[in-house]
Parts: C-alpha cells; sequence; structure tokens
C-alpha cells in the first residue's frame, strides 16, 4: 500500500538547533539551551567556547542530559513509528483514542473479551499519546493488576502470545512512572519467583519480550524490571531469575540501539548494589561488555556515565577488582573517560581507578595505568574544576605512582612533571 500521503510533522522542540534534525541524545549547556550531543560535540571540539543559539560564552563546557525531553522524543517516535510500520491497520492512522473508548476498552481487558488484543493496542496508543492520558489510565486503579495478571497468565512461545506480551510490557511502561503502589506492583509481579512452579511467571513473562520482542518492547521490559528494583529483596530476585541478567547484557552490545542499550544500562544499575548480583556480573563476562562498549564511538554521556557506574560498582567486589585488572582493554578504556565526558563520568572513572590502584594496589592495574599515559591525564585532571573527593584521589593516585617513579616515571612527560603536586 502507498503511502505517499502520509505526512509527519516534526515538533520543533525535538530538533536540534544546529543540526535540524530529531535529536538522540539531548543534552543541555549551561545557558538551558539543548542540542543533540553529537553536534554540540562538533561545534566545541572545532575551538568554539559559545553556545550556537545564543552566542553567550560557555563558563562550563560539562552537558546535562536532558532526560525529560529524551523520553518525550522515545514517545513520539514509538508512535510515530507505530504509524508508518503497521499500514494494513486502518487505526493506525486515527487519532488517539477517547477516553470513552479507552474505558472499554479496561472493561474488555478485564473480563478477558475476545477483543482483548485490539483493546490493549487502544490503550498502548492512548498512553503514548499524552502526559494528561498516561495521569487518565493511572487512576484506573484496577488497569495495573489486570496487566499484571496477563503477565502471569498468558501462554508462553506461541507467536500471538509474545505479540501480546509485548503489548502488555508497553503499556505498563507508560504508566508506572504514575503509579504510587510500587510496592504492591514489585510484590505482584515477583510473586513467589523462585518459590515452587508456577510462580514467577510474571518475570518469566517480561524475560520473554525482552529474548524475542521488538527494540521498543526490550526497551520498555527493561524499564519495568527497573521500575521494580526498589529494594535489595526486589534486586536479588531480579537477579536470581535464570537468564535474564545475561539477556540485559546481550542488549547493550555496540551495534543495537542506543535506546535499547541505555535502558538495559540503567536496569543494571538499579539491580547492580546487592554484592551477590555484582559477584553474578562479572561471572557472567560484564567487564569484558563494559569494556568493549566504552571502547565505542559515538557513545552518549548518559551511556558513558551508567558504564563507568557499573565499573565502579563491580570494583568494590575482590572479583570485580581482579576482573577489570585481567581484562586488557578495561584500565585503558576507562582512563579515556577520565576528561571531557561529564563531571560525573570523571567520579566514577577515578573512583574506579583509585578503587584497584591504590586501595587495593594491583600491580597490572598500576602498569596499565603507566603504560596508557594515565599520568598525564590524572595530572591534568588535578589542575581542572573537578571536585574535592576526585582531587584527592587524584592525589593519592600519583603517591602511589610517585613510590614506583623508577619503573613508571622514567617514560612520563618531563613537561608536566613540574605541576606534580609534592
Amino acid at each position: 500500500m502507498v503511502r505517499d500521503d502520509l505526512y509527519i510533522t516534526v515538533p520543533s522542540l525535538f530538533r536540534c538547533p544546529i543540526s535540524l534534525d530529531v535529536m538522540k541524545s539531548p543534552v543541555s549547556l549551561c545557558t538551558g539551551v539543548t542540542y543533540d550531543r553529537s553536534s554540540i560535540q562538533r561545534w566545541l571540539d572545532n575551538g568554539n567556547n559559545t553556545c550556537p543559539a545564543t552566542m553567550q560564552v560557555l563558563h562550563s563546557k560539562d552537558f546535562v542530559p536532558n532526560r525529560t525531553l529524551q523520553r518525550l522524543i522515545q514517545i513520539w517516535s514509538d508512535s510515530v513509528r507505530h504509524r508508518v510500520d503497521s499500514p494494513e491497520s486502518p487505526a493506525s492512522t486515527e487519532s488517539a483514542p477517547s477516553k470513552d473508548q479507552i474505558l472499554l476498552a479496561i472493561t474488555d481487558l478485564e473480563s478477558s473479551g475476545e477483543n482483548r488484543f485490539d483493546s490493549l493496542a487502544k490503550i498502548v496508543r492512548f498512553a503514548q499519546d499524552s502526559e494528561e492520558n498516561r495521569d487518565f489510565l493511572a487512576r484506573k486503579k484496577c488497569l495495573v493488576p489486570v496487566l499484571v495478571g496477563f503477565l502471569h497468565n498468558v501462554n508462553d512461545g506461541a507467536k500471538r502470545s509474545v505479540e501480546f506480551l509485548e503489548q502488555v510490557v508497553k503499556a505498563l511502561d507508560l504508566v508506572l512512572c504514575k503509579t504510587e503502589d510500587r510496592e504492591g506492583l514489585k510484590n505482584s509481579i515477583l510473586k513467589g519467583q523462585g518459590h515452587g512452579h508456577g510462580h514467577g511467571q510474571s518475570i518469566d513473562s517480561v524475560l520473554l519480550v525482552l529474548q524475542q520482542g521488538s527494540c521498543d518492547s526490550r526497551i520498555a521490559s527493561a524499564r519495568v524490571l527497573e521500575s521494580i528494583a526498589i529494594d535489595a529483596e526486589s534486586k536479588l530476585l531480579i537477579a536470581e531469575k535464570e537468564g535474564l541478567v545475561s539477556e540485559l547484557l546481550n542488549q547493550i552490545t555496540p551495534e543495537k540501539d542506543p535506546a535499547l542499550i541505555e535502558s538495559s544500562l540503567s536496569c543494571l544499575v538499579a539491580i547492580s548494589t546487592p554484592k551477590r548480583n555484582k559477584t553474578k556480573l562479572v561471572h557472567l563476562g560484564a567487564i569484558k561488555v563494559f569494556s568493549n562498549l566504552l571502547s565505542a564511538s559515538n557513545l552518549s554521556v548518559s551511556v558513558t556515565e551508567k558504564v563507568l557506574k557499573l565499573l565502579e560498582t563491580m570494583s568494590s567486589t575482590k572479583e570485580g577488582r581482579t576482573e577489570i585488572c585481567e581484562e586488557p582493554e578495561c584500565v585503558p578504556a576507562i582512563l579515556k573517560k577520565v576528561l571531557k565526558v561529564s563531571s560525573s563520568a570523571t567520579e566514577h572513572a577515578v573512583t574506579t581507578l583509585w578503587s584497584v590502584c591504590y586501595l587495593f594496589r594491583d600491580q597490572k592495574a598500576q602498569e596499565a595505568v603507566t603504560k596508557a599515559n594515565g599520568l598525564t591525564k590524572i595530572l591534568l585532571l588535578m589542575q581542572s574544576n573537578c571536585s574535592p573527593t576526585v582531587r584527592q584521589m587524584s592525589l593519592d593516585l600519583l603517591k602511589i605512582f610517585r613510590v614506583n617513579s623508577k619503573s613508571c616515571l622514567s617514560s612520563y612527560d618531563t613537561k608536566t612533571t613540574h605541576i606534580m603536586p609534592f
């Protein structure tokens, strides 16, 4: 079917002021103006020190990810993709359903009517349309329990079931941010996880979508899991689900969709705090996965921050420190992100280096820092506007390398050694 008559209007707010394209990774400068990260990075790399839109001189070149705008762009993109990719569905080109239609759709879901797939699709489309619509759905107290019930009861494997589960997970993702009873939601999804037969079906269904669903539904799955990881118990239960952590790691290879990478990393950050989960990540090869991702080009600031945060988290365990030091590309990859990313990335990177090189005095890590000319970066960092905590950790690192100066400072650039603070 020819769709020449389909005209997509892009909201001006979603366009980068430099490239005029829809922003993939919106970041805001200190002037408050938002740009696509790749565009503003090129502007600054060319030696400019002003905000392109206002021409104000930049007091700081740090970026702040505009997560609200990124979320709005994602919702809009999902809506556009639904209309373009579903030409066989007459409803795909229609405006969002009315509230009355949605009330009928919810009633149909509650009664397990024959049209529940179409009813659920209407609810998803309605929720994607506006913040007001999502508020409206969140006030329907019966909706979330019905959706979780579908996660628990839909048969595994069948193509139709997977498609239906995708819609369920998307609907949950869209209304979860408005749901007040997170504790009840967590208990309903994770109910009996790991105890006896028939329990934990909800988390099984989320994993099935993560394994077999479309990119958009995988993103939604990761977000749903992140939403229910609200305490130590839930984090452990999620990580204990066989295959789930491995599947999240599978979603963060450099060739995957940036939004999928970011949502999977966010979920891993949320569940990684218990020691048992840190150890599990290490044993599943997460250090190598993160090293490969850090080495990729065109990595967004927010993704870089999350990877470095996870490496910092794992460096607090003996197994994590061992793998960081054993993985040949890990320490050099961390060093590359010490400067010129963000203050948050700098702190995560320096904390990891401080942990392995200073706190636990790992010889391999120290040698890797020296070989990658890390001392130059540490010295440059000492001269920058870094936080007191980062400055102290940098000083500790320099003291370590001063002790080992005979072996590691001989090849160091003498033009910079004069600024060593001791």
